[in-house]
């Protein structure tokens, strides 16, 4: 019985895997395409980087090369901009964005912006509680099919409950963090006058498909906590 119960679930995370990768996957296809979108002003990625980073006023944070593809980010506690290889030393409309989204997030740090607060609060939590909230709670609701541990079952899954919501909390939390940085990305670009006309459609529809993966991250955690809750405290037979 336990086994057709949890068929829904899996319907839920197979559909849900299948919509991530659709969008990573037209992710990647944007980002190859716009790579070929060569930058008239010619800056690599590193120097609209710095460029960005001395508009803001923003003295003590370094930007750097980081090995591998798709590794960007802004790491808050040395104060670095990491940069992939490609994003690093390109000169085009992809690298642009790239550079400058993670620079958004380093102007956020800077002016102390509430969500990015709130989630590096939520990282340490998260990263002790995401990888076995899941098994909790699948271990609680299969200690409720149980007459003797039914009640105690019912705890354990409630448990494992929280510690998924810390996580979906964290997925949600991120929304506002990625899409405001983009948004702090595109303006600069604009008034700046870094890219022409054509090159900011380029890396406003790349970051947009960033932006979707992790709307469909948020979506899939949502889902996901909303399934287990119901099988928790749902009417079971």
């Amino acid at each position: 019985m336990m086994m057709t119960g949890h068929m829904g679930y899996y319907i839920l995370i197979g559909a849900i895997a299948l919509v991530s990768w659709l969008v990573s996957n037209q992710l990647k296809k944007k980002f190859a395409k716009y790579s070929k979108v060569q930058l008239r002003n010619g800056m690599s990625g590193a120097e609209i980087a710095t460029k960005m980073l001395a508009d803001h006023g923003i003295r003590d944070v370094e930007v750097i090369s980081s090995p591998g593809r798709l590794t960007d980010h802004y790491n808050p506690t040395n104060k670095t901009v990491n940069l992939s290889e490609a994003v690093y030393n390109q000169r085009n409309a992809a690298a642009a964005a790239v550079a400058a989204h993670e620079v958004g997030h380093a102007v956020q740090h800077a002016i102390a912006y509430q969500y990015l607060t709130m989630r590096s609060k939520l990282v340490p939590v998260v990263q002790v509680t995401s990888s076995m909230s899941q098994w909790v709670v699948f271990g609680g609701v299969a200690l409720m099919a149980s007459d003797a541990l039914g009640a105690a079952g019912q705890y354990v899954a409630i448990a494992g409950l929280v510690m998924m919501a810390f996580a979906t909390l964290f997925s949600i939390v991120t929304l506002p963090v990625e899409y405001d940085a983009s948004n702090r990305a595109l303006a600069w670009l604009k008034n700046k006058n870094i890219v022409s006309q054509e090159e900011y459609k380029g890396s406003e529809d790349a970051l947009k498909w960033a932006a979707r993966t992790y709307l469909v991250a948020a979506i899939g955690a949502i889902a996901s906590l909303l399934y287990w809750a119901l099988q928790v405290f749902g009417g079971r037979d």
